[in-house]
């Protein structure tokens, strides 16, 4: 296959992957409501397997596949964790309490921790830095894919057969995704090995300096950290919102939100990917610079989806902040595998999703449902609509990190290149010597 071609369908294929890790999210997003009743819990109890009981698991288990994504095979990686992750979606529709639902959910992250790392490592194998941002807007457009697709498909099966079977029938592709992905992805590492290149492991060690030694790496951490909590965190609630305070079934809602906020989060991904590739190749401190300004339009955007007297209007506002924040994710993950040497990449973006995982995803989503919980008595059915409102000027908090980061970003860049291309100089000339040395003693034993 013509490598131009391949990577294409790598490119396909890898989003494929990480639409489905995200895809059962959206329909248990929806879910919630029939859930909650089914199961007699407080929004408390949904906030913990929504965010703690996820994101403590795909914390802890995500370093160890992550350091088996950078140290052997990342094709072998995606597909075993895909394997696992049908499987427990499956799981899910056959829980009789809470304490079954937190555990699934649990298994759940375990098997969500494979996609992303390892796939955004390949594609920056295959893609050089001015090609990455482009290359990771398309790969973060299966965020929008699954939400579509999830919404939709999701809604439909819950509606028809209701949530039980939903996600008994929902994890069935998976198994043959990842039959397709162990069959036809490759493992460039295995040509490098065939070949005699030898790549020296970092540590794990290493891979905490890299944090520590760069000012841009950290305010990029702390950014996903704050994010999670105020807006990705509390994405969980959105549906629910709506069926409360607009009296939205999940058969309505499904479509509405996957036009308004899967549809034009494609559209975000896209052009923010073109534009940073196209105008801003190279230039990450201004590509962070317009990260920042869009956090903080986010801002009033979000807040107005909740202070919306109207669905329409919300939706509106929801496709708005759909645009807006998904500009950005090119040009942040593109950034994020410069920063680091590539046997590094999966464990950096593991450590950075393990501590934004425990704050974020973890907190946020139990944080709202807390503070949900106690405005009730004040705002009855509309307490989670104030909730949401009190979360969104977080995003200023965010805008703060990703304005430092660029102060710094161009420089770590330049020092992670100028100390990869010495050691892969050396590398090449250590096989290459090796190599000779072989050749000679081959000789020597056909002379004599």
């Amino acid at each position: 296959m013509p490598k131009l071609v391949y990577k294409n369908y790598l490119l396909a294929t890898l989003v494929i992957v990480s639409a489905f890790s995200f895809f059962e999210r959206f329909v248990f997003a929806l879910a919630l409501e029939p859930i909650k009743h089914d199961l007699q819990l407080s929004d408390t109890q949904l906030g913990l397997v929504t965010g703690i009981a996820f994101a403590a698991f795909y914390s802890i288990a995500g370093i160890p596949v992550a350091r088996w994504a950078d140290r052997g095979n990342r094709v072998t990686v995606m597909a075993a964790t895909t394997g696992l992750l049908a499987l427990l979606i499956s799981l899910c529709g056959m829980v009789g309490n809470f304490i079954q639902l937190f555990f699934v959910r649990a298994g759940v992250a375990v098997g969500e921790t494979g996609a992303l790392p390892a796939g955004q490592s390949l594609l920056a194998d295959y893609f050089d830095r001015s090609e990455r941002p482009r290359a990771m807007a398309i790969y973060l457009m299966s965020y929008s894919i699954s939400m579509i697709s999830g919404f939709l498909i999701g809604g439909w099966l819950i509606e028809s057969f209701g949530w039980r079977y939903t996600f008994m029938i929902i994890g069935v592709p998976g198994i043959l995704l990842s039959i397709l992905v162990k069959l036809t992805l490759k493992e460039p590492r295995i040509e490098q090995h065939r070949a005699g290149l030898s790549v020296q492991q970092p540590s794990m060690t290493d891979a905490l300096k890299a944090f520590w030694q760069q000012r841009s790496l950290r305010h990029i951490l702390l950014a996903f950290c704050v994010s999670y909590f105020f807006t990705a965190g509390v994405s969980q609630w959105k549906a629910v919102f709506f069926m409360r305070s607009h009296g939205m079934s999940a058969g309505e809602l499904g479509p509405w939100l996957a036009l308004a906020w899967g549809g034009f989060s494609i559209l975000g991904n896209y052009v923010g990917g073109y534009c940073a590739s196209r105008y801003a190749a190279r230039k990450e401190k201004l590509q962070m610079r317009v990260v920042s300004f869009l956090f903080v339009i986010n801002v009033l955007v979000s807040m107005m989806i909740y202070l919306s007297p109207d669905k329409y209007m919300a939706l509106t506002f929801v496709a708005v902040t759909a645009v807006v924040t998904t500009l950005v994710g090119g040009s942040v993950f593109a950034a994020i595998q410069s920063l680091v040497n590539e046997r590094m990449r999966s464990v950096t973006i593991a450590l950075i999703f393990m501590f934004a995982n425990l704050v974020g995803f973890g907190l946020g989503p139990l944080a709202l449902g807390i503070l949900s919980d106690l405005m009730n008595s004040i705002f009855g059915q509309e307490s989670l609509r104030y909730a949401l409102a009190l979360f969104s000027p977080g995003g200023l908090w965010v805008a703060y990190h990703y304005w430092k980061a660029a102060d710094t970003i161009e420089d770590d860049i330049r020092r992670v290149e100028s100390e990869v291309e010495p050691k892969a100089d050396e590398t090449a000339r250590s096989n290459l010597n090796a190599q000779d040395s072989n050749d000679e003693d081959r000789k020597g034993g056909v002379l004599r």
